[in-house]
C-alpha cells in the first residue's frame, strides 16, 4: 500500500493538516534565512564604528550604518541621527528602532506555535471521527460487523493521529530553534546598543550620562519571549 493510498484513507482532516505543515516548512525556511541574514557582524562593525567616534565624525558614522545594512546598522543609525538632541532622544530613538527590529525578527513565530498546537488537536479530532465511523459500520451491519466494515473508521482514526502529531512534533521543535535564535540576536543587539551608546559617552558627550546599566537601550520586556 503506497503511501497516497494510506494518506487518502484518512479522511479529509488530512488535507487541512497537510496544509498546515506546508505552512508550516514555509515559515521554517523564511524565518531560518531571515534569521541568518540579521546575525550580527559585532566585532568588526563596533571596532570600525568605535574608531569613527573617537574622531567625532557622526556624518561618517551614520553613513557607515546606512552601508552596514543590517539590524544593528539600522538600530545605532536611528540613535546617530538624534545625536545632537541629547543622549535621552539617542536612547529612546535606538529602542524604538530595536523594537521594530524585534517585531520583523520574530514575524510569522505566533504563526508556527498555533500551528504546532493545532496539527495534534486536529489528529485526535480525526481519531473521534474514525472512532464514529466505525461504531456506525457497527450499527450498520446489526451488531455483526466483519474486519472490513470496521477498518475504514480505524484507518482514519490511526493514521490522521500520527500525522497530526508527527507534524506537531516537527513544528514545535523548529519553533523552540527559531525563538531561541531570535533570542540570541535580540541580546546581541541589546549589547551592540549598549556599547555604542557608551561609545557615543565617551567620544561625543565626553561625560557619563548613565549609571546604571537598566537605564542603557533594550528592546523588549525581559518577561516576554
Amino acid at each position: 500500500m503506497d503511501f497516497l493510498t494510506i494518506f487518502a484513507r484518512g479522511g479529509f482532516l488530512m488535507y487541512i493538516i497537510l496544509l498546515l505543515s506546508l505552512i508550516g516548512v514555509f515559515i521554517i525556511i523564511e524565518r531560518w534565512m531571515t534569521l541568518r541574514r540579521s546575525r550580527p557582524r559585532t566585532g568588526a562593525f563596533q571596532l570600525k564604528l568605535r574608531k569613527i567616534l573617537e574622531n567625532k565624525n557622526i556624518q561618517l558614522a551614520q553613513e557607515f550604518c546606512i552601508q552596514e545594512n543590517s539590524p544593528a546598522g539600522r538600530i545605532v543609525g536611528a540613535g546617530l541621527e538624534k545625536i545632537n538632541y541629547g543622549p535621552v532622544r539617542l536612547r529612546q530613538a535606538m529602542e524604538d528602532q530595536g523594537r521594530e527590529e524585534v517585531h520583523y525578527l520574530e514575524r510569522h513565530l505566533g504563526i508556527l506555535a498555533s500551528i504546532a498546537g493545532i496539527a495534534p488537536m486536529l489528529g485526535f479530532l480525526g481519531t473521534v471521527t474514525g472512532m464514529l465511523a466505525a461504531f456506525q459500520a457497527v450499527a450498520a451491519a446489526a451488531g455483526q460487523p466483519s474486519p472490513t466494515d470496521l477498518a475504514d473508521g480505524i484507518w482514519e482514526a490511526l493514521i490522521t493521529t500520527v500525522f497530526g502529531l508527527a507534524v506537531g512534533i516537527f513544528t514545535y521543535g523548529f519553533y523552540n530553534y527559531l525563538i531561541n535564535s531570535t533570542q540570541v540576536i535580540i541580546s546581541t543587539l541589546e549589547r551592540v546598543a549598549r556599547d555604542t551608546f557608551d561609545a557615543v559617552e565617551e567620544c561625543v558627550y565626553e561625560h557619563k550620562v548613565f549609571e546604571s546599566v537598566d537605564e542603557s537601550p533594550k528592546f523588549q520586556n525581559r518577561g516576554s519571549s
